[in-house]
């Protein structure tokens, strides 16, 4: 008599209630989870142009809404009497003129605006008797508009360039100070160390160590000069002027002939659009070595 036990007794009794276990044949696999690209952040690809993207909606708007009666010509004239009006003034040589005039006032106040506010920056970023002395007066300048200071500027100087050109470099005097300011006070003081470690001259450490610390924020107050010294052009040069695009809007003003104001508006865009421009190329140009540097 066999004393040894099948597997089927030996394995342990289940319960009447269990479920049955799935058979080989029936299991169905489960399916794996498709792995997704990660997507990368940032701002994409550059759009060719697209800096003309907005502008050139902006005219089709205008243009649509010219020309299915939604816009008031009374109240904005259309685009094609716009272009229209703007030749005539150029055969006319008024546009030219009055261009030429405005830009010389920008220009100047412009180069003095900038000059005073690098010579204040530089005292007061490199000196701390320097920025006791500068940096409040400029921060009460920071907080009281150029504009406002018209008045004051006209019983002063009078109502000539003079007023005209101080109230420029006002306006473009704050953001330039600021900016440079600013970039001084943020060097990196490694670099600092670095140039007393190597014992550099006055001279050196102003040529390598101050100079491209400060270039950044030197040229971002110098995008925020340009359109100041737009926007304050386009004041002065409705306050008593002779000559000027300001002049020959307010002028255009007078008669009610819209299309004249917006050629001028125009103009005053696009100056301030190739300002910006322009300065924005110098910056990559110039902090070149920063993408160096990173890369």
């Amino acid at each position: 008599m066999s004393t040894g036990l099948s597997k089927e007794r030996l394995a342990p009794a289940k319960p009447a209630d269990a479920a049955p276990e799935p058979s080989p044949e029936r299991e169905t696999p489960v399916p794996v989870a498709r792995l997704r690209p990660r997507r990368r952040l940032g701002p994409g690809r550059p759009i060719p142009y697209g800096w003309a993207l907005g502008p050139l909606l902006l005219l089709a708007v205008w243009s649509v809404g010219s020309a299915a009666g939604l816009i008031d010509p009374r109240n904005i004239s259309e685009p094609w009497t716009v272009v229209t009006t703007a030749n005539d003034l150029i055969a006319q040589g008024r546009l030219q003129s009055s261009l030429w005039t405005s830009a010389q006032r920008v220009l100047i106040g412009l180069l003095s605006g900038v000059a005073a506010g690098l010579v204040l920056a530089l005292v007061s970023g490199l000196s701390r008797l320097g920025e006791a002395v500068i940096d409040g007066p400029v921060q009460i300048k920071r907080a009281i508009p150029s504009l406002a200071l018209i008045p004051l500027l006209i019983l002063w100087f009078g109502i000539g360039e003079s007023m005209k050109i101080i109230t420029i470099a006002l306006a473009v005097l704050v953001p330039v100070y600021i900016h440079t300011h600013n970039g001084l006070r943020t060097i990196d003081s490694r670099y600092v160390e670095l140039a007393e470690t190597v014992r550099l001259r006055r001279r050196e450490f102003l040529r390598h160590v101050v100079i491209p610390g400060a270039l950044p924020g030197f040229l971002l107050g110098m995008r925020f000069a340009v359109t100041n010294a737009w926007l304050a052009l386009v004041v002065v040069e409705q306050v008593n002027a002779t000559s000027g695009i300001g002049y020959m809007m307010e002028l255009a003003r007078t008669y009610g002939q819209t299309e004249i104001i917006i050629v001028g508006l125009v103009v005053y865009g696009l100056l301030g659009l190739v300002s910006d421009g322009a300065v924005r190329l110098a910056e990559r140009r110039a902090l070149s070595w920063r993408r160096t540097l990173a890369g």
